[in-house]
């Protein structure tokens, strides 16, 4: 088994004689698939997935995906071979998702647009305390940076239950604290969307939103962080920024509860791409 990136696989594929790597390779699987679709190292998975099944022709490709409201498209766009018989697996658990929006006890206590929502970090720290590990996502590591000092401000005596976790953080820190969340150490993290994905921490039973999620599908995989099993419930709570972001949280709640979830487009004619794996092409 091997376990690695769209670059990696590209760069397996410029060495000499790999086709002694590929040839017997018997299954491809893409995880996080509504991750890459839409992006340039998407392009350079279909072009993985094109040049291991011209080595191995019996070759199986499956495609990994959730929170993605195009799916027959993004099958399509892995596995574009009219000759290959396709299967589409669905769940039939329904995952619960419980959507919270704490609401100022005043909507004049928010500005119409952009801040911080200081005012409501009194309203956050009742609920780490009732959970046994709560993730706080916010939209840019600055802003990590910022309510994680908020946060100890309001409750001094969270300092060192709590952390920040973020893409710029040493990775050594970063490991550190996610071996803490899942030894349930820590009451809460603040982070970005390096928790969005591929985590699963069974301590966290929380998640909180704080401002925009900016996409259906960003919010319901931050929730699925808490309650990581099919039958659990996952717990979020959307706090708004601003007077504007009580619209948001609203439309939000309804586009889960209707199962609208925005699809990811795939990228076409990215000449860049095929142009950097050119040269690979002959090897294959």
């Amino acid at each position: 088994m091997l376990l690695t990136t769209p670059e990696t696989m590209h760069l397996l594929f410029s060495q000499k004689n790999n086709s002694k790597w590929f040839k017997h390779v018997k299954c491809f699987a893409v995880d996080e698939w509504h991750e890459l679709l839409g992006s340039k190292r998407g392009v350079l998975t279909e072009l993985a997935a094109a040049g291991v099944l011209s080595l191995s022709p019996k070759l199986r490709v499956w495609g990994i995906t959730a929170t993605i409201g195009n799916l027959e498209e993004a099958k399509t766009v892995l596995i574009p071979y009219s000759g290959m018989k396709t299967t589409m697996i669905t769940a039939k658990e329904k995952k619960k998702i419980m959507i919270t929006s704490l609401l100022p006890d005043a909507v004049e206590v928010l500005p119409w647009a952009g801040h911080l929502g200081k005012t409501m970090a009194s309203k956050i720290i009742p609920i780490i305390y009732e959970n046994n590990t709560t993730l706080i996502f916010t939209n840019t590591g600055n802003r990590s940076e910022l309510w994680y000092q908020i946060i100890l401000e309001q409750d001094p005596d969270l300092a060192g239950q709590i952390a920040i976790h973020h893409g710029s953080i040493d990775k050594n820190v970063r490991n550190w604290i996610e071996d803490s969340i899942s030894e349930g150490l820590l009451k809460a993290v603040v982070c970005t969307s390096s928790l969005d994905l591929g985590v699963d921490f069974k301590p966290v039973d929380c998640v909180i939103q704080i401002g925009s999620p900016k996409g259906i599908a960003r919010f319901m995989q931050r929730a699925g962080r808490s309650g990581h099993s099919p039958y659990e419930v996952s717990k979020i709570y959307f706090v708004p920024t601003n007077s504007l972001q009580l619209i948001e949280a609203s439309a939000l709640k309804e586009a889960v509860k209707q199962e609208q979830i925005e699809a990811r487009e795939p990228m076409v004619l990215t000449y860049d791409i095929l142009g950097s794996v050119f040269s690979h092409i002959s090897c294959w």
